[in-house]
């Protein structure tokens, strides 16, 4: 995942809503986002290298999403999968907050990373680059490959595009949600941050959608939950220079924690 966005208890009849790409290599292995034949209560996309996700809801509300802290410096390929992170949050039963603590004792375990895990009563985000845990309070959040929130072009202006969008109401609030994702914009070269990955790659990795040969935006995900606790999920799949591959939607009834 290499952009969210994230909306909690700011629009009148969606307390949650999530709009996402995810960029990798398209040699990759994936599944398509569905529920899980081993937690048929977990809806998400799987990576099949090291079966962890990038995106995720549960059936009982709870989701979380995980972006790569952009430093090439840093990367180790014996470190764990940052997939893990999400979808040991959803797999379990901690609130997010003290889920995120545990995760901070061990986070040099992973590569660079940033994790938001929520539920529709508390949200909270943790970066292994910066500071503690933080509880997340209501309003609207950006997040790509440096910290939550961090101005560089694309997440200003996704996120200023999504700010209109949150006075929209469905189904135009959901095409709405896909026309920022697609959005191919590429700032001027003087507007670029320098992560340490050239020039080239910074132009390439510098809009919402991504794509080129072998690099780019994977999927393309939007979730919605209404007041009455009702999901609705769309991906979206792409492959080599944005090829649409496919689609899936989901749409269930949140059920209470059993624990």
């Amino acid at each position: 995942m290499c952009l969210a966005l994230f909306a909690f208890n700011t629009h009148p009849r969606f307390p949650l809503i999530v709009a996402a790409n995810r960029d990798e290599f398209y040699a990759r292995p994936t599944a398509p986002a569905d529920f899980w034949g081993d937690r048929p209560d977990i809806l998400a996309g799987r990576d099949l290298r090291e079966g962890g996700t990038w995106l995720g809801v549960t059936r009982c509300g709870r989701f979380a999403a995980v972006t790569n802290y952009r430093d090439p410096r840093e990367l180790r390929e014996t470190r764990r999968s940052r997939g893990l992170l999400v979808r040991g949050f959803l797999e379990g039963g901690h609130p997010p907050l003290d889920y995120l603590g545990l995760v901070s004792r061990d986070a040099d375990a992973y590569n660079s990373f940033n994790l938001v895990a929520g539920t529709l009563e508390e949200a909270a985000y943790f970066s292994n680059r910066a500071g503690t845990p933080r509880a997340l309070g209501p309003g609207v959040y950006g997040l790509s490959n440096h910290l939550l929130d961090t101005p560089w072009p694309k997440v200003e202006r996704v996120k200023a595009a999504f700010f209109e969008m949150l006075s929209h109401d469905k189904p135009g609030l959901v095409e709405g949600l896909f026309r920022i994702l697609a959005d191919g914009y590429r700032p001027a070269d003087e507007e670029l941050p320098e992560t340490g990955v050239g020039l080239e790659w910074e132009r390439l990795l510098s809009s919402a959608f991504i794509k080129s040969a072998n690099y780019g935006t994977r999927s393309s995900t939007v979730l919605l939950v209404n007041s009455q606790g009702q999901a609705h999920f769309i991906e979206r799949r792409f492959g080599p220079e944005g090829a649409c591959l496919g689609a899936a939607e989901f749409e269930f009834s949140l059920q209470p924690s059993a624990a």
